[in-house]
C-alpha cells in the first residue's frame, strides 16, 4: 500500500463483492476503493476504522428510473427531495427521466436546465436520460454528444402533452439514428391500438382499471420493439415489465443474440392486485401492477436472468391528483426510499440471498447505463456504500419518507431491512435518518 493515503477502512463480517459475500475490510482512498482486504487484516497508520459488527456493507445502488420532475412540477418531486429519499434508502446514483418536468430534456438547450437546477440540490449522484419524441430526431445526436446515457420514448400515449408517443414509423426512424451513435433506447412499451380496444371504465374499482391495460398491450409492443431491434442491430431496453407473458419472447429473442434488456420494478415484485383496495389510486401505475400467479413467473425471470434489473420507477406526484377514480388519477408509485427493503423482504421470503439483490439492484444497472465505476464493491471503483441491517424490520410510515409528498402504497407494510448509513464516495452522507448536506456530482455518459 506505499504511496496511498488510505484515509478510511470499513469492515463487516459481510460485505457484499462480485466474488460473493465475506468478512472484509474495504480500503478507501480518494473517494475511491484502494482494496478489498480480509477482515483482519493490518490497518494502515492513520486511518479511521468503521467497523459495521455484522450489518451487511453493499455496492450503493444504482436506480436508472426516477422521475424527478424538475424543474417545472417541482410541486409533485424536486432534486433536492428526490436524493435526499434516495440516500436513505441506500441509493447513491440514479439516472433521472425526461419527462415531467418542463422542460423536458429533449434539446441541450432543456438538458442544461435541467443540470443547472439539480447541480446545487443532489444529494447523491445523477445523470440524465434523453427523450425521444415525434419532432426531435435531429436533437438526439447533440443530446448524446452532451452527456445523456441514452433515450427514453413511449409508445403509448405518456400523460403529459409536452412528451408524446413515438408510431411505428418514428420509432424506427429514431432507433436507427440511436443504434448510429452506438446508444440505447429506453422503451414504455404498451401498443396504443391494444389499448383502444380495452374496456375504459371510470370508478374506484381496480379490476376495472387492470382490465383497462391488459397484458396483450405490452406483449404486442414488447415483440415489435424486439423486431425493429433485431432489424436495426440496435441495443433496446424494456422499462417496467409488469406482463410475464412477454417472459418467453424476450429471453427468445436474447438466446437470438438480439440487444435486449429488460427491467421490473419493486411494486410488481412485491404487490399484488388481489391487494389494492377499490379507489386506492396510490397503487396505480401504467402498466399495472398485476396478479399474484403473474408476479410468481416475474420472479422465475429475474431466477433465470431474462429479466436483468429491478429499478424504482419512482413517479411522484401530489397528494390531490391521487383521486379515488382510477381512471382520472395520476398513475405512478412513489417507492424511491423503499425499494431495497421491499425487494429484500420479498427476496428472502423466496430463497434469494443479498448477493442477488446486489446484481438486480446495483451492478446491473449500473452496467446497462455504462456506469463503470458504480455497482460494485471492488478495488478502482468509486467508494459508494450501503450498511443495511437485513433481519430488522421496520413498519412504512409516510410521515417519515423524505420524498415531497408522502404517499406510497407500501404505508403501513412491514419490511425488512433497515439502512443504517449511506456513503457517497467515502463520505457518510446519511445515517439513522439524518442527511448531510448535499454532495452528489453530475454525471455524463462520456465523462
Amino acid at each position: 500500500m506505499s504511496g496511498v493515503d488510505v484515509k478510511l477502512v470499513l469492515r463487516s463480517t459481510r460485505v457484499v463483492t462480485p466474488e460473493g459475500t465475506r468478512a472484509a475490510a474495504v480500503l478507501v482512498a480518494g473517494g475511491e476503493i484502494e482494496a478489498v482486504l480480509p477482515y483482519d487484516s493490518e490497518v494502515p497508520g492513520g486511518a479511521r476504522v468503521e467497523d459495521f459488527g455484522d450489518d451487511v456493507l453493499l455496492p450503493g445502488l444504482v436506480d436508472t428510473h426516477v422521475h424527478v420532475n424538475d424543474p417545472g412540477r417541482t410541486e409533485w418531486e424536486g432534486f433536492w427531495t428526490a436524493t435526499r429519499a434516495a440516500a436513505a434508502g441506500g441509493i447513491t446514483t440514479l439516472l433521472d427521466m425526461p419527462l415531467n418536468s418542463l422542460p423536458p430534456t429533449t434539446t441541450v438547450e432543456h438538458l442544461r436546465v435541467k443540470q443547472r437546477v439539480a447541480a446545487p440540490k443532489a444529494h447523491i449522484d445523477t445523470g440524465f436520460w434523453g427523450g425521444a419524441i415525434p419532432s426531435n430526431t435531429k436533437d438526439l445526436r447533440p443530446l448524446y454528444e452532451a452527456g445523456v446515457f441514452g433515450f427514453k420514448c413511449f409508445l403509448s400515449p405518456s400523460g403529459v402533452e409536452e412528451f408524446p408517443e413515438l408510431d411505428q414509423e418514428q420509432l424506427a426512424r429514431s432507433m436507427a439514428e440511436i443504434a448510429g451513435l452506438g446508444g440505447l433506447l429506453i422503451v414504455h412499451a404498451e401498443d396504443p391500438h391494444h389499448l383502444a380496444d380495452a374496456p375504459q371504465r371510470s370508478g374506484e374499482k381496480y379490476a376495472d382499471f387492470l382490465a383497462s391495460r391488459p397484458r396483450d398491450a405490452e406483449n404486442a409492443a414488447i415483440e415489435g420493439l424486439i423486431a425493429h431491434a433485431k432489424r436495426l442491430n440496435a441495443r433496446v431496453h424494456v422499462l417496467h415489465l409488469s406482463s410475464s407473458d412477454a417472459l418467453p419472447l424476450i429471453a427468445a429473442a436474447k438466446r437470438e443474440g438480439v440487444r435486449v434488456t429488460v427491467e421490473s420494478c419493486p411494486h410488481f415484485l412485491t404487490l399484488t392486485a388481489e391487494e389494492v383496495p377499490d379507489g386506492a389510486t396510490e397503487f396505480k401505475c401504467c402498466p399495472p401492477i398485476r396478479e399474484a400467479a403473474n408476479q410468481d413467473a416475474l420472479w422465475a425471470g429475474l431466477a433465470d436472468g431474462t429479466i436483468d434489473c429491478v429499478v424504482s420507477d419512482h413517479s411522484p406526484c401530489t397528494t390531490d391528483l391521487k383521486t379515488p377514480d382510477f381512471a382520472s388519477a395520476w398513475g405512478g408509485i412513489s417507492s424511491l426510499q423503499l425499494g431495497l427493503p421491499a425487494i429484500w423482504t420479498e427476496a428472502r421470503r423466496r430463497g434469494h440471498t443479498l448477493d442477488d439483490v446486489v446484481r438486480w439492484m446495483s451492478a446491473a444497472p449500473a452496467g446497462l447505463a455504462g456506469l463503470t465505476r458504480k455497482g460494485a464493491i471492488e478495488a478502482g471503483r468509486d467508494a459508494d456504500f450501503a450498511v443495511l441491517a437485513p433481519d430488522e424490520t421496520f413498519t412504512v410510515d409516510p410521515a417519515g419518507l423524505f420524498h415531497r409528498n408522502q404517499v406510497t402504497a407500501y404505508a403501513g407494510k412491514t419490511l425488512y431491512g433497515v439502512v443504517r448509513s449511506t456513503w457517497l464516495r467515502g463520505t457518510r452522507i446519511a445515517a439513522d435518518g439524518v442527511l448531510a448536506e448535499p454532495t452528489g456530482r453530475l454525471l455524463e455518459r462520456n465523462q
